[in-house]
């Protein structure tokens, strides 16, 4: 076996990272390979691509409707997708027999040269329901994070391909998964992707980052400022999920004002002063900006506190995950 440095970067089976019978949160990345341009602009042959980050999110915004997971965050770039997300598979366990039939016919429905067919669906969910077997094999997979992404994943490669007149990968054989332990470690991997745009130089403010939560929560207030005051959940509201200590309004200032930090440029604009999430959190403004910043730098399989990392490793029978030694430093900082 080749040795390696760090070996949690090994690759090791995803159910040691993800229990399927336990609810949790992740971020999760999908990156394209063969020089594959998912959305944009192409800088090889500059052919434009962008349309195909409509395909992305009109594919995740379905999913969320018919899956027990709980859609917290999304950035569609270039040639990769982050989501943050959170699997509920006692959600799933709960939902009555017919429920789950009718979910998992809507996300394999019956079709006719293309087109849905109804009435072969209804079939279909009644010979879902008389097959317990069956149905129950759906229910863990209505559940489930690697479905999710596999139900995300696969249509897109399909319709990218037949669009390149191509065959192959078109995504790397395994997305890139990060357990993300407490609250801190959600709202910071949730506001490295919604500001991956800004980050990258394709948008200058939070209202032009296209196709991220963002951009759609911001939207949603502008349609109903009631929204600005709700606690922060999943952008799909028929999924019942956790609130995160934080409202709507509050999480979009916050990453405004941790975007404004990222570039100097725009920090003379707002006044510097911590907002007071980062103190519920118990968060140093410091401590906010570089775990955010090395969400996929410094971490690898979680992130989160230096106590909840160890104790993850432990569980999964590691003596060590990285990212153990910066949550240590960032406490020693702050302690100083």
């Amino acid at each position: 076996m080749t040795w390696s440095r760090h070996a949690d970067v090994m690759t090791s089976a995803r159910r040691l990272l993800v229990d399927p019978d336990t609810s949790g949160f992740y971020h999760c990345i999908s990156r394209c390979v063969r020089r594959a341009w998912l959305c944009g602009i192409d800088p090889y042959d500059g052919k434009s691509y962008e349309h195909r980050r409509g395909w992305v999110e009109q594919r995740l915004l379905e999913l969320a409707d018919i899956f027990a997971v709980g859609v917290y965050a999304y950035a569609v770039m270039s040639n990769h997708v982050h989501v943050v997300l959170r699997i509920d598979p006692a959600l799933a366990a709960s939902w009555p027999d017919q429920e789950v039939a009718m979910r998992w016919v809507r996300l394999f429905p019956a079709t006719v040269n293309g087109e849905v067919d109804v009435p072969a669906c209804r079939v279909k969910e009644q010979t879902l329901l008389g097959n317990a077997d069956r149905l129950s094999v759906c229910r863990q997979r209505l559940g489930s994070l690697a479905w999710f992404m596999k139900a995300l994943n696969e249509p897109i490669a399909r319709r990218a391909n037949r669009e390149d007149a191509c065959t192959g990968r078109f995504w790397e054989g395994r997305y890139k998964c990060q357990a993300l332990l407490d609250e801190a470690a959600v709202l910071t991997c949730m506001s490295y992707v919604d500001l991956n745009p800004i980050r990258a130089g394709l948008a200058e403010n939070l209202e032009a980052s296209a196709h991220t939560t963002a951009a759609r929560r911001i939207e949603a207030v502008r349609s109903n400022p009631l929204n600005a005051r709700l606690p922060l959940s999943s952008i799909n509201t028929t999924i019942v999920s956790d609130y995160l200590p934080i409202t709507t309004e509050d999480y979009l200032d916050l990453i405004d004002w941790t975007a404004r930090l990222s570039r100097g440029d725009k920090r003379g604009r707002v006044d510097s002063t911590e907002p007071p999430v980062l103190h519920k959190l118990g968060l140093s403004e410091q401590q906010w900006h570089q775990q955010m910043l090395g969400t996929e730098t410094r971490y690898w399989r979680a992130i989160g506190s230096a106590r909840s990392l160890i104790e993850k490793a432990a569980a999964i029978g590691q003596f060590w995950l990285k990212g153990i030694g910066s949550a240590q430093l960032l406490m020693r900082r702050q302690s100083a």
